[in-house]
């Protein structure tokens, strides 16, 4: 008997697709890549874009009164302390609103468009660390300005200072619940989402305290460029949670119903 013709059909099926399909290349193994580069570049240039603007703004703020001459004065001077804390103080303004911003894109899916949900959240969580961080500048440095003369009690304790104390506590109320949501960025695993999502509400009064307090205490307020500033990231916000709130509470789209193709 031909031992080909007494193997079953299905043997004699698998043996012929083995001998006709060639041998599948092996497949090469991706390159182990460092993911260091991509995680330290965005706090890296958020850094950077806050020394800029620290920088444009020392400008701006010495620079009319006299030139390079009185802007090195305002930077190395006796007052730089209280230079580099009214320039620091719009950088932590500004950051606080790019991370309100990337928040809101998150949350009306508008991010889907650029850069991406993980990227958006990326610089979302990155924005609100350096807005701390230069908000702590903006207060801290003042420890070396004679001109107000604050304590490191009246930096720390809300209401505690003498210069403007309502307008300037309210700032500082901010910075603290502006500190608490971020921490929540390291605690959503186990205070659950729910939790997480009521605390990153305080946001909206976060952004709201930063922006009434830079009003009411800054002493650049009443310039036109710290308005434009104000009006513009404030109308920004506003318009971004208007458009939340109405995606949100508009009714569904009906889906468009689905021809069968089985016979």
């Amino acid at each position: 008997m031909d031992p080909v013709k007494s193997k079953p059909p299905s043997e004699l099926r698998q043996g012929l697709d083995a001998q006709q399909s060639p041998a599948s290349p092996a497949r090469r193994q991706p390159e182990a890549t460092s993911d260091t580069l991509p995680a330290v570049l965005p706090p890296l240039i958020g850094a950077l874009v806050g020394v800029v603007i620290i920088i444009a703004v020392a400008i701006v703020l010495g620079g009319p009164s006299g030139g390079l001459t009185a802007l090195s004065a305002a930077l190395l001077g006796q007052h730089s302390a209280w230079y580099l804390s009214r320039a620091s103080a719009f950088v932590a303004y500004l950051l606080l609103w790019w991370s309100m911003v990337l928040g809101l894109s998150l949350t009306n899916r508008l991010a889907r468009v650029w850069p991406g949900g993980p990227t958006t959240n990326d610089l979302h969580e990155h924005a609100s660390l350096l807005g701390i961080v230069f908000a702590l500048l903006h207060g801290l440095v003042l420890l070396g300005d004679s001109y107000i003369g604050y304590t490191l009690p009246q930096i720390l304790i809300p209401f505690a200072g003498s210069y403007a104390t309502l307008w300037v506590g309210l700032g500082q109320v901010g910075l603290y619940m502006m500190a608490l949501v971020a921490f929540t960025f390291y605690v959503r695993q186990r205070i659950g989402a729910r939790t997480w999502r009521s605390i990153h509400y305080l946001s909206f009064a976060v952004f709201a305290l930063s922006l009434v307090h830079g009003l009411a205490s800054g002493t650049d307020s009443g310039t036109l460029w710290a308005i434009w500033i104000y009006l513009s990231t404030g109308a920004s916000v506003l318009a971004l949670t208007i458009y939340r709130i109405w995606t949100r509470t508009r009714p569904a789209e009906p889906q468009p119903a689905r021809l069968s193709t089985e016979g």
